[in-house]
């Protein structure tokens, strides 16, 4: 054999015997037979490797092992967090109860934790990301508005709040949207009534409501089909005067200009 051929056989049996013991290596951690001064660290490690390599229940083993066989380690908390990044990782409805749960319980074990608002932030986007669209059940968005308004009350400095604020904002529209839809379909049925308590009671509700420019016109709208004239007018001005785009503005000021013109005739 010549010498070329050596090197590359004594390179693979390096690896081989690197690759058994690293096995070897895991393999104890995770029965509790690892004799190793800081296994705790080693499956904290371990664990976040898998966890980036998206080997979810890999990564799981790792950090429950932790939990279950050092009570006392410093690292339990991110391996509290590392279950339950297992399982929003594997993202599906059944592993995000899991997640739900392992969050909250770190946040009633650790509230003072420097890495309790990743937990409450991630709490919340769970909800997030199980919002229907706004003709459906709305009971997670509203809970996604709850959770991300406790990150937003206890955790005003963190890092995460802007995205916290955004995905807030996203589902506070996704839930106004549904009022909205709510009140557009009795103006189309012509139950003027109703679509007027509901575009109403949006605004009052949710005055930042992104689309609360087709709010005022169909409000406005409804007003006026129900003989309302002098209280929709307001509500035109107010698309003007708040609103530099809006795919509304030319009606909403065509309809100015002709309720200001029937004021003579109608005593408006």
């Amino acid at each position: 054999m010549n010498m070329s051929l050596r090197m590359v056989a004594l390179a693979c049996l390096l690896t081989t015997g690197l690759s058994a013991c690293a096995s070897s290596a895991n393999k104890q951690l995770l029965s509790g037979t690892s004799t190793a001064a800081d296994a705790d660290k080693l499956l904290l490690d371990r664990g976040t490797e898998a966890l980036a390599a998206q080997h979810w229940t890999v990564a799981r083993q790792y950090f429950t092992k932790l939990l279950d066989s050092y009570p006392q380690s410093a690292f339990r908390a991110d391996a509290k967090l590392g279950v339950g990044d297992s399982y929003v990782g594997e993202n599906t409805s059944a592993s995000f109860v899991f997640a739900q749960n392992e969050f909250r319980e770190f946040l009633s074990f650790y509230p003072t934790n420097p890495r309790a608002d990743y937990a409450q932030y991630q709490l919340a986007l769970l909800h997030h990301k199980q919002m229907l669209a706004p003709g459906r059940d709305q009971a997670e968005t509203r809970q996604a508005i709850q959770e991300f308004q406790t990150f937003v009350d206890r955790y005003p400095n963190s890092k995460l709040m802007p995205d916290a604020q955004r995905h807030l904002r996203e589902a506070k529209d996704r839930l106004a949207d549904s009022e909205y839809g709510i009140g557009l379909t009795y103006l189309r049925i012509k139950w003027y009534p109703g679509a007027i308590q509901r575009f109403q009671d949006l605004l009052k509700s949710d005055s930042d409501y992104t689309r609360k420019d087709a709010v005022y016109f169909y409000l406005g709208d409804a007003l006026e089909k129900s003989n309302k004239a002098a209280e929709a007018l307001p509500y035109y001005d107010r698309l003007l005067r708040e609103f530099e785009q809006s795919q509304y503005l030319d009606q909403a000021k065509r309809r100015i200009e002709a309720l200001k013109a029937a004021v003579p005739a109608t005593g408006l």
